[in-house]
């Protein structure tokens, strides 16, 4: 069997979470889905997925909003994760950007903040920045995203880089590209890897994802969708935690109970012939 020993995840200082947690990209944008999205986040912390990712970029702020709405009441229950826009990453613009976010969020820190990916800013600037938010309570941790193999190696030859919490990165059955050396490198590390969209944007990320024959035969096989398969998929391995994004109360139900599935080593030889791992290395995936 596939499945990890835990539900949970553990990050280098200790701190656990749960392997599935919830998503936030495009939610806030309309004011019609309002009150179903936050129904639907509050609804995911009930079912234990209590890590919510969002980002400043989100609906320039909309998405925090939204998400600060939906914690009303539970934050002391909710790992709370935000992104910065790279050319704010450092300096006086930082501390303005992680206190624009905090505002949004109606809290006084974050459980994790990430650099949204790699921009013309130096890295040591960014650290330098992080660990000062670390120091004044603003943020309990921090981390990147989008990073391939060689900007984490520079990244972790800075000092303090090694504080790296996490790498938040694209991942699903139809885009492997990290296994073949970043997903290695950073478990070798023991940091640990954040996938958004591992359900491949409900699979139109990928051509014939949800459409191929294995995955909808598995899916049959255990009574699931195909989307459920995929986000079993996506956290067979022990580094590896998932943020799909669902808007509606159903959806995160559908969502819980993926992660539950236990798929046989027989179902992952067949996903793995059906879009193998690439043999080389390949660009980091990115949306």
């Amino acid at each position: 069997m596939s499945k990890p020993v835990s539900d949970t995840i553990l990050m280098p200082d200790g701190a656990v979470l749960p392997r599935l947690g919830q998503g936030t990209w495009t939610m806030g944008e309309h004011a019609a889905n309002r009150a179903e999205e936050i129904a639907a986040l509050r609804h995911g912390v009930e079912l234990g997925m209590n890590l919510i990712d969002t980002a400043e970029m989100y609906g320039d702020g909309r998405s925090e909003e939204l998400v600060g709405e939906a914690v009303q009441g539970i934050r002391d229950k909710v790992f709370l994760v935000s992104k910065v826009y790279p050319h704010n990453a450092a300096g006086a613009a930082l501390i303005r950007s992680c206190e624009a976010s905090l505002k949004r969020l109606g809290t006084d820190h974050l459980d994790l903040y990430l650099l949204h990916w790699r921009g013309t800013l130096p890295l040591e600037e960014t650290v330098e920045g992080m660990e000062a938010l670390v120091a004044s309570g603003k943020i309990a941790r921090w981390g990147v995203s989008n990073f391939d193999t060689p900007d984490m190696q520079e990244l972790l030859r800075i000092p303090g880089g090694n504080h790296c919490a996490v790498n938040q990165v694209l991942y699903h059955l139809g885009s492997r590209g990290i296994e073949h050396e970043l997903l290695p490198w950073l478990s070798g590390h023991k940091i640990p890897v954040m996938a958004y969209s591992p359900l491949a944007q409900a699979g139109t990320l990928r051509k014939g994802l949800t459409e191929n024959e294995t995955v909808q035969r598995i899916a049959r096989d255990h009574e699931a969708t195909p989307l459920q398969i995929l986000l079993a998929w996506s956290i067979r391995e022990a580094e590896v935690m998932a943020i799909p994004k669902a808007g509606t109360r159903q959806h995160v139900e559908e969502n819980a109970a993926a992660g539950k599935l236990v798929l046989t080593s027989d179902e992952l030889w067949q996903l793995d012939d059906a879009f193998p791992q690439p043999s080389w290395k390949v660009p980091l995936d990115m949306i």
